[in-house]
C-alpha cells in the first residue's frame, strides 16, 4: 500500500504545482466522459429512430398506393417492400427497398439487384445487428429448419434455413464478397446478410434459406 502511495505522490505534487496540468487533466477527463456517454447513447438513439420509422412504414405498407407500386415494380428506395418474420429469433420487421445508409436506418433493406420477395432466384436482405432496431442481432442463433416468412402486398411465402457453415447454419465472409447475393435463377433462395462481429463491419455473417411454400393473394 505504501509503495503505491509513494508512486502517486510525485504526480499529485506535479498537479498541485501546475495549474495548466490540472486544467488539461480535467479537459481530458471531460472529453472521455462525453465520448463514453455518446458511445452508450448512440445505439439507444438509433433504435428509437428505427422504431419511429417502423411505425410509419407499417402504415405505408398496408396502403393501396404501396400495393400498386409493388405490383408495378416501382417501390422507391427507402419505401416499404416486405415484412420479414423469423419466429425463432422474434423478428417482425418491415424491410425497405435499398441497402444504402439512409434506407437501412429502417433496420433492414432489400438488395435492389436481387429478385422481389418470393420470386424465383436469390432474394437478398441486409439488416443491422446492434443499431437501428437491430433486427438481425441474433441471426447467428438460427438453426437449420428455422422458418423465415416474407409477407408482401400481394402474398406471402415461407423459407427454411439451410446448412451452409462448417458446423452452423451461417457462415462468415469478407465484406467484399458479393457472390452470396448473386442471383440463382431456378433456385428460389433467401439470403440474409449482416455485419460481423457485432459492432464491427470487419466481416459479414450470412444465413441462407430455401423457399418451401408460397401463397398469392387474389387481385
Amino acid at each position: 500500500m505504501s509503495t503505491n502511495l509513494s508512486s502517486i505522490q510525485p504526480v499529485v505534487r506535479f498537479l498541485r504545482a501546475n495549474r495548466w496540468a490540472r486544467a488539461t487533466l480535467s479537459a481530458v477527463s471531460l472529453g472521455l466522459l462525453v465520448a463514453a456517454v455518446g458511445m452508450l447513447s448512440y445505439p439507444l438513439y438509433t433504435n428509437y429512430d428505427a422504431d419511429r420509422r417502423q411505425s410509419r412504414l407499417d402504415r405505408e405498407f398496408a396502403s393501396p398506393a404501396n400495393r400498386d407500386e409493388y405490383v408495378a415494380g416501382s417501390v422507391a428506395e427507402g419505401d416499404p417492400l416486405t415484412r420479414i418474420k423469423i419466429p425463432a429469433i422474434d423478428v417482425d420487421t418491415i424491410v425497405v427497398e435499398g441497402t444504402g445508409a439512409s434506407a437501412l436506418k429502417a433496420g433492414a433493406g432489400h438488395y435492389p439487384t436481387s429478385p422481389l420477395p418470393c420470386e424465383d432466384g436469390n432474394v437478398a436482405i441486409a439488416g443491422h445487428r446492434t443499431t437501428y432496431g437491430k433486427p438481425f442481432a441474433n441471426i447467428d442463433r438460427l438453426a437449420v429448419g428455422d422458418e423465415v416468412i416474407l409477407q408482401t402486398p400481394i402474398g406471402s411465402c415461407s423459407y427454411e434455413v439451410v446448412h451452409i457453415g462448417p458446423d452452423t447454419a451461417y457462415k462468415i465472409i469478407a465484406p467484399t464478397d458479393f457472390s452470396v447475393v448473386e442471383n440463382t435463377p431456378g433456385d428460389p433462395t433467401l439470403t440474409l446478410t449482416s455485419c460481423h462481429p457485432k459492432g464491427s463491419a470487419r466481416q459479414r455473417i450470412i444465413v441462407q434459406a430455401k423457399l418451401v411454400s408460397q401463397q398469392t393473394e387474389a387481385a
